[in-house]
């Protein structure tokens, strides 16, 4: 997935309408291989840590779900004594993470994330589908500059 500069403003500005709305302190998007898209908010810490472990909670969540014949979990909450997490699948390919404290509650941080949660992934699925042209037409050139070689002609440049 390319994200172009217009594409995280999007997002940046969709995540910090989810921090203010739900009273978070941090707003997290990450891609299911566990790369960091986009963030909103402040906190202390690690972001290519905390990008990759939740993207290892969702697979170990979607491995849970598989063998207790679900087809899937979308939302995983995790409380905390001072922090809690709530992690939503945004579509196919991307997760939203959101952490907040005693300052928020777990039912508004969730109404908010559902709130949201399309204009997200309509974002995301604007992101994606254009680079998944862009790497059909890149195939095609890529095919299209190798059509006229002939098995001769390799033949010839080996022979």
């Amino acid at each position: 997935m390319v994200i172009l500069e217009d594409d995280h403003k999007t997002f940046v500005g969709l995540l910090d309408k989810i921090l203010d709305e739900a009273n978070a302190g941090y707003v997290f998007l990450v891609d299911k291989s566990g790369q960091q898209i986009a963030t909103s908010g402040e906190m202390e810490v690690d972001p290519t840590s905390l990008a990759s472990l939740t993207a290892g909670a969702v697979a170990a969540t979607e491995g849970l779900s598989s063998l207790i014949g679900e087809t899937e979990f979308t939302t995983l909450c995790h409380e905390g004594a001072k922090h809690s997490l709530f992690i939503s699948q945004v579509g196919e390919k991307v997760i939203l993470l959101i952490i907040f404290d005693l300052q928020s509650s777990l039912g508004l941080v969730r109404l908010r994330a559902e709130q949201n949660l399309a204009l997200l992934k309509e974002a995301v699925d604007q992101v994606f589908n254009r680079s998944q042209e862009k790497t059909k037409k890149a195939a095609a050139v890529s095919s299209a500059a190798f059509a006229e070689i002939s098995d001769e002609d390799i033949d010839a440049l080996f022979g």
